[in-house]
C-alpha cells in the first residue's frame, strides 16, 4: 500500500473514535475522570486529597479546591528539582515554559509522557484526520510539513530534564512517522535566536515540497515573507504548489486572515484552527469554514466550567459538561494527565452548541478592559478590527489596547496602538466601524459609549511596521509561541508600547 494511502487509512480509523465521543460526550468524560483519579490515587497529591475515596465527579468537585498556577507552583518547583510521584505517577521530565502574555512571569507546566502521547500528539493527528475527512483526495503525506515552533533550553537543575516552548518539547519527542516528514531540521527548529532562525528556516524549507504548515499565525507570516523574498516569487503557491493545509492556533486568526489570503491566493487551502496550550489540547475545527471548535473529550482531560459572572468568588461554583448552556461564557477548569488538578489556565470559552459540544475561545480571564463596567473582551476587539479592515481595505499586523482613566477634566476611554500592514483608506472610518461593531456585540460597552457620557470614542495610534516586533525583542519574547497582550485592564503594556513609537 502506498505511504499516502496507508496514512489516509489510519486517519479514517481515528475519525470513527472521534465520532464515538461526539455521540457519547458524557460517557467519554466520565471515563476520563475515573482514569485520572485511579492513576493519581497514590501520588502525594492524590493521598493528600483522598483520591482513593472519591467515586464521583461531584465528590471530586466538593473535596478538591480550584487552583491557578500560584497553587501548583510549589509542587512544580519540587518536580523541577527532581522529586517524582507528586502530582502524577509517571516521571515528569519536561516542563513547558508557558508564554502566556508577554508581561507575565513565566509558568513551567509539567508535561508527562501520557500528556504528550494521549493529548498533544493525539491533537496533532486529529488535525490531520479531520483534514482528510474534509479532503478525501488529500496528497498531504506525499510532501513535507513545515512546523514553526519555539526554542528549547536545557534545564540547568537536572541532566535528564529540560524546559522550552511546548512546540519545542513536542518537536524533540516526535514519533518517527512524523519526524521523517517534518521540515526544517531539528537543529534549526529549536534555535533560540529568532531572527537567525527565520533566515535558516526560510532557506531550508523553500527547497522542500511543503504540503502543510503548522504555527502561530503572526510568527508564521514572518517566515513566509522571508521565503518569498529569497525565492523571488509573488506568492507562496509559486514556491509550494502542493500546499493544502495551514494548521494554526495560539492567537485569533481574524486579524491575519486577509494577509494569508494574499500570500496564499487559493480557495483550496484548508485553514484548520486548534485550541491548544501548554496545559493541554482542547479543541479543533471539525467543519470546514466554521468559526467554532469541537471540544475534544478523549485526550485525558476532564473539563469543568465556571460561569464568568461567578469568577469574583474565592471558590466559584463550576459546571460539568452536561450542565453548560449554549451561548453562555465560561472560564475553563481542567484536570489533566499531566498532573494539573482543577486548574484554571485563564481562558474563557463560549459554547456555540451542546450537540455536539462546540466552543469559541472568547478571551482570557485577565485579558479584557473593564475599567468602567464595559467588560470588553478580546473576541469583541478581534471582530471589531475584522469589520473595520473589511470596510476600509486595511490589514492589521498587531494591536493592543488599555483604558484612559477618568479625571476631573475628562471622560474615560480606550486607547489603542495598532500596527497596520496596509493602512486604512480612512483612519476615522476604521475607528468608527471598529467602535460600532464592538457596540453591537457588547451591550455593556454600548451602554457606556451611549451619548459618550462615560466612554469617549476610541483613540487609535497607527504605528509603523516593526514597532511590535521591536517591543517583543526588547523583552526577549521574539518568535515562537509568544503573544502580544491584546487587551489590558491597566496601562502598563500600553505605556511601554507608546514609548516604543518612533518620534
Amino acid at each position: 500500500m502506498p505511504v499516502n494511502a496507508l496514512f489516509s487509512f489510519l486517519m479514517k480509523k481515528r475519525l470513527q473514535q472521534i465520532e464515538l465521543f461526539r455521540d457519547n460526550p458524557h460517557e467519554a468524560q466520565l471515563e476520563v475522570f475515573h482514569r485520572l483519579i485511579q492513576a493519581a490515587r497514590y501520588t502525594e497529591w492524590g493521598r493528600h486529597h483522598h483520591y482513593g475515596d472519591i467515586r464521583t465527579p461531584d465528590e471530586y468537585r466538593q473535596h478538591v479546591p480550584l487552583q491557578d498556577y500560584g497553587g501548583v507552583k510549589p509542587w512544580v518547583d519540587r518536580m523541577r528539582q527532581g522529586e517524582q510521584n507528586l502530582l502524577w505517577p509517571t516521571d515528569i521530565r519536561w516542563f513547558a515554559k508557558s508564554s502566556g502574555t508577554t508581561n507575565a512571569k513565566s509558568k513551567f507546566i509539567p508535561v508527562s509522557r501520557e500528556a504528550l502521547e494521549e493529548c498533544h500528539y493525539k491533537g496533532g493527528k486529529d488535525l490531520l484526520a479531520l483534514h482528510f475527512a474534509m479532503r478525501p483526495q488529500s496528497q498531504l503525506y506525499k510532501g513535507m510539513s513545515m512546523v514553526v515552533g519555539g526554542s528549547s533550553a536545557t534545564e540547568p537543575l537536572r541532566n535528564d530534564a529540560y524546559t522550552g516552548d511546548l512546540s519545542a518539547i513536542i518537536i524533540r519527542n516526535l514519533p518517527l512517522w512524523v519526524e521523517v516528514r517534518r521540515t526544517p531540521v531539528i537543529e534549526t527548529a529549536l534555535m533560540e535566536n529568532w531572527e537567525e532562525k527565520v533566515e535558516r528556516m526560510a532557506r531550508e524549507t523553500m527547497r522542500e515540497d511543503v504540503r502543510s504548515i503548522a504555527g502561530v499565525p503572526s510568527w508564521t507570516l514572518v517566515v513566509l515573507r522571508r521565503v518569498l523574498e529569497l525565492a523571488g516569487k509573488n506568492n507562496i503557491l509559486e514556491v509550494w504548489p502542493g500546499l493544502e493545509l495551514f494548521m494554526h492556533g495560539g492567537v485569533s486568526f481574524r486579524p491575519y486572515k486577509e494577509q494569508y489570503r494574499k500570500l496564499i491566493p487559493s480557495p483550496g487551502i484548508n485553514y484548520l484552527e486548534s485550541y491548544n496550550a501548554s496545559e493541554g489540547f482542547f479543541g479543533i475545527t471539525d467543519v470546514e469554514g466554521a468559526d467554532d471548535l469541537l471540544l475534544m473529550l478523549d485526550y485525558g482531560i476532564f473539563f469543568e466550567f465556571i460561569p464568568v459572572k461567578e469568577l469574583h468568588r474565592e471558590q466559584p461554583p463550576t459546571k460539568f459538561l452536561h450542565e453548560v448552556e449554549a451561548g453562555q461564557e465560561y472560564a475553563l477548569v481542567i484536570s489533566t494527565n499531566g498532573g494539573l488538578w482543577r486548574y484554571m489556565p485563564g481562558d474563557t470559552v463560549r459554547f456555540t452548541s451542546t450537540k455536539p459540544y462546540r466552543i469559541q475561545v472568547s478571551g482570557r480571564t485577565r485579558s479584557f478592559i473593564n475599567a468602567f463596567g464595559e467588560e470588553l473582551i478580546v473576541e469583541n476587539a478581534d471582530r471589531g478590527i475584522e469589520a473595520a479592515c473589511a470596510a476600509t481595505g486595511a490589514v492589521v499586523s498587531d494591536y493592543t489596547a488599555g483604558p484612559i482613566y477618568m479625571d476631573d477634566q475628562a471622560r474615560g476611554g480606550h486607547e489603542w496602538v495598532i500596527e497596520f500592514e496596509v493602512e486604512p483608506d480612512s483612519l476615522e472610518q476604521f475607528i468608527a466601524v471598529m467602535d460600532n461593531t464592538m457596540r453591537a456585540l457588547n451591550s455593556d460597552y454600548d451602554a457606556k459609549r451611549s451619548t459618550d457620557t462615560v466612554l469617549k470614542p476610541p483613540i487609535v495610534h497607527a504605528v509603523p511596521r516593526g514597532v511590535f516586533s521591536h517591543w517583543m525583542k526588547q523583552r526577549g519574547k521574539l518568535g515562537g509561541q509568544n503573544k502580544v497582550p491584546r487587551l489590558c485592564n491597566d496601562r502598563s503594556v500600553l505605556e511601554q508600547m507608546l514609548q516604543s513609537i518612533p518620534v
